[in-house]
């Protein structure tokens, strides 16, 4: 081999690097979209806009924000990974991300598909039952399942982390529930409401509007700390010990991200999110305001899709087509 081939080739590795740090530095050079994978209105959707704007400021390029909902969230998330990993495509996702790795055979890597940036929000869910039903809290509940036949109780569930909370619940105190399928909380709350369905973990925003009417009653929440919106109701930590199962947001893009745009997005993003403004309107919807930075938004991921699959698979869900 040549002296100058020799040369060509070690250098080609460096000239490669030097060209995508250079792509990097002028990010961004077009609109960055954020796609999420749902229906408007939801916790996911309204934070995506509240941060658009700062981010849009602060980078001066437009930051549009896109529904592309569909499959429990896997249309819009299959948009995303595949995407150029420039920085220029985002997702703000929640749960189910991790969740539709047990439910679906899905057409992207949940882990690898993807680069984690920052989570955004919490929202714990609460644990309800009629106003009249026997048990008034987890204890009495467990009680209660435990006098009388496996599957005596039974729970509304809409899919997703709303439905494998029980099952999770169920696991840590020994006990056995029925499931009663629901397309969404609008459809399960009039059989909850009369009794026909025993409980239901439910998101606090859907359920609150019941409880404060005195048609449900909150047997407890499900996140590490008390909900500020029903400071009263104890979580189900504080009798189950280790009981967490929350809905959240997190923002990501495609894999191999450039570490100088992860690092800019990161920056930008959690500035945005933790603005007064920002944090004042997710209380009102009842959600945490939360950041991470992207090793511990992965390991975060990696642990909730671990603790979801174990409950997905004990009650028996063998993974789908998704579409």
């Amino acid at each position: 081999m040549t002296t100058t081939r020799r040369a060509a080739l070690l250098a080609a590795p460096a000239l490669l690097l030097g060209s995508r740090l250079a792509r990097a530095q002028a990010w961004p050079t077009r609109p960055i979209r954020i796609v999420v994978p749902y229906t408007p209105g939801g916790v996911s959707a309204i934070t995506a806009r509240l941060i658009a704007e700062p981010m849009a400021a602060a980078l001066g390029v437009a930051v549009p924000v896109e529904n592309r909902p569909g499959a429990d969230g896997v249309i819009g998330t299959e948009v995303v990974a595949r995407a150029p990993a420039d920085g220029h495509t985002l997702a703000l996702v929640s749960v189910g991300h991790p969740v539709n790795a047990a439910f679906y055979n899905l057409p992207y890597d949940t882990m690898r598909g993807f680069t984690f940036i920052s989570l955004t929000t919490k929202t714990p869910l609460v644990l309800c039952a009629a106003r009249n039903f026997v048990a008034s809290t987890p204890a009495a509940l467990v009680a209660h399942a435990k006098a009388h036949p496996p599957g005596h109780v039974t729970f509304a569930g809409t899919g997703g982390v709303v439905r494998l909370a029980p099952v999770l619940f169920a696991q840590q105190t020994g006990i056995e529930m029925t499931y009663v399928p629901y397309r969404g909380s609008t459809q399960a709350h009039p059989d909850l409401i009369s009794g026909r369905v025993d409980i239901m973990f439910d998101t606090v925003p859907a359920a609150l509007p019941h409880i404060r009417a005195g048609t449900l009653k909150a047997l407890a929440t499900t996140g590490a700390t008390r909900a500020p919106q029903l400071p009263d109701v104890p979580t189900l930590g504080e009798s189950v010990a280790g009981f967490e199962a929350s809905t959240w947001g997190m923002v990501m893009g495609p894999a191999n991200l450039p570490a100088p745009v992860l690092d800019r997005l990161h920056r930008e993003i959690t500035a945005a999110v933790t603005r007064p403004d920002v944090v004042a309107r997710h209380q009102q919807l009842g959600a945490e305001v939360v950041t991470s930075n992207p090793d511990e938004t992965r390991s975060f991921v990696q642990a909730e899709m671990e603790k979801w699959g174990n409950a997905a698979r004990a009650a028996g869900v063998r993974p789908q087509n998704a579409g």
